[in-house]
């Protein structure tokens, strides 16, 4: 199973050209991709993006210099926004108006409230008869908190947000595929 911030099209991408079979949960779990028993592609959307792009209008009319990103053309469930301004300018205009704000690192996202990868990856595993658990998570920004404190094992990397770190179980000494594998390694799940 792949959990990302990024938009399904570089999900899927990446997806099959791990070899991977399970699930996608996509735009930090405003989408779920799967295959049915029937083995059709099927996408849930389970927040509603029309909710974010309110939450955009809304920092542009307050004169925050927000800007929408590239991938964002392609977002079907949030809003994804260059990292220029910080996640407390946004959540000062923004209050309490039923949208979350998370950093990547690379992008700050505008979600429906009650969305993340938490609850796209809790949809994703019910049909498995799994919770996050039973699972070995990997993570490495603010976005993926939550998954790494529900998981059974969470790793991230030296250069994950500190938030991410804090919360994962193991944090490797090694970057990148190196990393990923270090953390596969001592989970257990990999030789």
């Amino acid at each position: 199973m792949l959990a990302t911030g990024n938009v399904l099209p570089i999900a899927l991408a990446l997806h099959r050209s791990l070899g991977l079979s399970g699930s996608i949960v996509a735009e930090n779990g405003g989408l779920v991709y799967y295959r049915d028993a029937r083995g059709r592609e099927r996408v849930e959307r389970l927040t509603d993006r029309v909710v974010a792009l309110a939450a955009f209008r809304k920092l542009r009319a307050a004169g925050l210099p927000v800007r929408r990103l590239f991938t964002d053309r392609w977002r079907e469930s949030e809003v994804a926004l260059e990292p220029n301004v910080t996640v407390a300018a946004v959540k000062r205009v923004l209050g309490r108006d039923g949208v979350d704000v998370e950093s990547t690192g690379y992008a700050l996202h505008l979600m429906e409230s009650g969305g993340g990868k938490l609850p796209g990856l809790v949809r994703s595993l019910a049909p498995l008869g799994l919770t996050p658990r039973e699972c070995v998570i990997l993570g490495d920004g603010d976005n993926d908190v939550a998954m790494l404190r529900a998981a059974g094992f969470g790793v991230s990397f030296p250069s994950a947000s500190p938030r991410a770190r804090r919360a994962a179980r193991y944090v490797t000494r090694a970057e990148f595929a190196a990393g990923f594998v270090e953390g596969l390694k001592t989970s257990g799940i990999l030789d």
